[in-house]
């Protein structure tokens, strides 16, 4: 006999179809080799003492600090860790319990069925002379020879901004903004390329977003997380997607010290609160696209904290676009000039 400890295995049932197990018990075991951990914030210490004991009831746990068991606070932080079943049970025994269990039960369920979404890689083309990577910098037919490079590389989306939003960017006026944008929109349109890939228009600017949706585009890629009516009500009379960035400040201050007291919390309650808004103006969320904006108002460890959690906000049911390229971070793990860093940026990807 000899045994050896298994890596992660990514298509359980596919593994345990290999080993011969038989098909009813296959769907059954693979549920019991996917573990879960939530973090659980401020859980009302009673409700902590009951989870903790419906979870070790069926073979699961709640990781606690000293203090709980004689409700020293009020509340306390709280770590659940279990397989996809006992997740199912407990989404379902914790809808009877009082002190906020119901709520959370609610959540796990959210968790346990997620909706999926094929991979898509987007190209990104600014169409200005100030972004941070020179390298994505074309203009007018350059721009349109680029586009359909990246698309027979393999991009899906093309993601066409026209204004810098580095750190530390100067705002550009409306009419310049529009003037930089209207060649290459033109030019999508004339030779049809939007057939061949959805367009992004990178823009909070509703003059601008509306050109280019009138041009073929069919995204709004919206680095101020939809706080514009106007940006959505496009969305809603165009039927195009809009993806909402969290930033904490504008590209000119949203550097200089960003503080959370928990990013994913703040992250969290700003999507939960931008969604709403979004569906109260008749956009849906299958047409709601979430990005975290790493780089936007957050440190090195924000931006780590939120893309080693990034399946937690699949809780929406939204898709989740992550824009990690070549950004500061990936200099403040391993040194290195902005053209260095398209190993970085596969690697965080």
């Amino acid at each position: 006999m000899y045994i050896y400890k298994l890596g992660n295995i990514k298509d359980k049932k596919e593994a345990l179809k290999t080993l011969g197990v038989e098909s009813g018990g296959i769907s059954i075991m693979a549920k019991k080799m996917e573990l879960f951990y939530f973090f659980i914030k401020d859980l009302k210490t009673p409700a902590a003492n009951i989870l903790k004991q419906d979870a070790l009831s069926i073979g699961a746990d709640l990781a606690v600090p000293g203090g709980v068991i004689l409700c020293e606070k009020p509340a306390y932080d709280c770590i659940l860790i279990g397989s996809r079943k006992h997740m199912e049970i407990l989404s379902k025994k914790e809808l009877a319990q009082p002190f906020g269990l119901k709520a959370l039960a609610v959540e796990l369920k959210k968790f346990l069925f997620l909706n999926t979404f094929p991979l898509q890689i987007m190209g990104v083309i600014n169409a200005n002379d100030d972004s941070f990577f020179e390298g994505s910098r074309f203009v007018a037919e350059d721009a349109i020879i680029q586009c359909e490079r990246m698309i027979e590389e393999g991009a899906s989306i093309i993601d066409i901004g026209a204004v810098s939003s580095r750190p530390g960017a100067d705002a550009v006026s409306v009419n310049e903004e529009l003037e930089r944008m209207k060649p290459v929109c033109d030019m999508i349109h004339a030779e049809k390329l939007y057939e061949k890939a959805t367009f992004s228009v990178d823009s909070y600017t509703p003059d601008v977003v509306e050109y280019a949706l009138n041009r073929g585009f069919t995204m709004i890629n919206d680095i101020t997380g939809a706080s514009n009516d106007d940006i959505i009500k496009l969305a809603v009379k165009h039927e195009a997607k809009l993806c909402i960035m969290h930033m904490q400040g504008t590209p000119k201050t949203m550097q200089k010290d960003p503080v959370y007291d928990d990013v994913m919390v703040e992250v969290n309650d700003f999507f939960e609160e931008r969604i709403t808004k979004c569906e109260k103006l008749g956009l849906g969320r299958e047409n709601i696209i979430l990005d975290v904006g790493i780089g936007f108002g957050k440190t090195l460890e924000h931006n780590i904290t939120l893309i080693k959690n990034l399946a937690h906000f699949k809780h929406f049911g939204c898709e989740i676009l992550l824009g990690a390229s070549r950004k500061s971070m990936i200099d403040k793990i391993s040194p290195s000039v902005t053209a260095q860093r398209l190993y970085g940026s596969v690697a965080d990807h």
